[in-house]
């Protein structure tokens, strides 16, 4: 992926809202032998959500007629965090909530439940990861998880926005769910 992490006790410029951070700059170095015997585990996080009434696939009509397709009229969605490692390990949960800072704080306790060492997190800037929640969270724990930030708008440094794409072009195209359950199961299936 091409970023390196500071070794312990060294810091990196994280990014921030006014311009491009360690990732893009690459001022995040690591240490001599310092962090050699130290493990860590590097994952790249995103939330998804995926609606009942979103567009999938394409639909056909005769020239001059909107194609209507029918649906319920109910509107809901089902949400989930995931992560994936540097190895292609992925981990994820999917919720119903919107996604906030004590999701987040769910998410980081059942991801850190799978490592006995450090999990690094590279995050983009969505305000629930940078909430005073989640901060204290690590602030209490920091031997388990640290938050390293994308610069802003740089989705492309993301490799999780991509299996975000694939989860909403596997779903199905014919088929419109008729309750919660529907999409959060089709969610938990493509992430299995």
């Amino acid at each position: 992926m091409g970023a390196v992490l500071p070794a312990p006790g060294q810091t990196g410029r994280r990014a921030g809202p006014r311009g491009r951070g360690a990732l893009a700059s690459g001022d995040l170095a690591e240490g001599p032998s310092e962090g050699e015997g130290r493990r860590g585990e590097i994952l790249f996080a995103d939330q998804v959500g995926i609606r009942s009434d979103q567009v999938t696939g394409r639909t056909w009509g005769e020239k001059g007629k909107t194609p209507v397709v029918r649906r319920s009229g109910n509107r809901f969605s089902a949400n989930a965090m995931s992560a994936i490692s540097t190895k292609g390990r992925m981990h994820f949960m999917v919720f119903a909530e919107s996604f906030t800072a004590e999701v987040m704080c769910r998410f980081l306790d059942r991801l850190v439940g799978h490592f006995d060492h450090k999990v690094h997190l590279v995050v983009d800037g969505h305000s629930a990861h940078r909430s005073k929640k989640v901060r204290d969270r690590l602030a209490a724990r920091p031997d388990d998880v640290e938050l390293h930030f994308l610069p802003p708008h740089s989705p492309e440094l993301n490799p999780d926005e991509l299996v975000n794409a694939d989860l909403k072009h596997s779903l199905p195209r014919q088929h419109r769910a008729r309750d919660q359950a529907e999409p959060a199961a089709e969610t938990r299936r493509f992430f299995h």
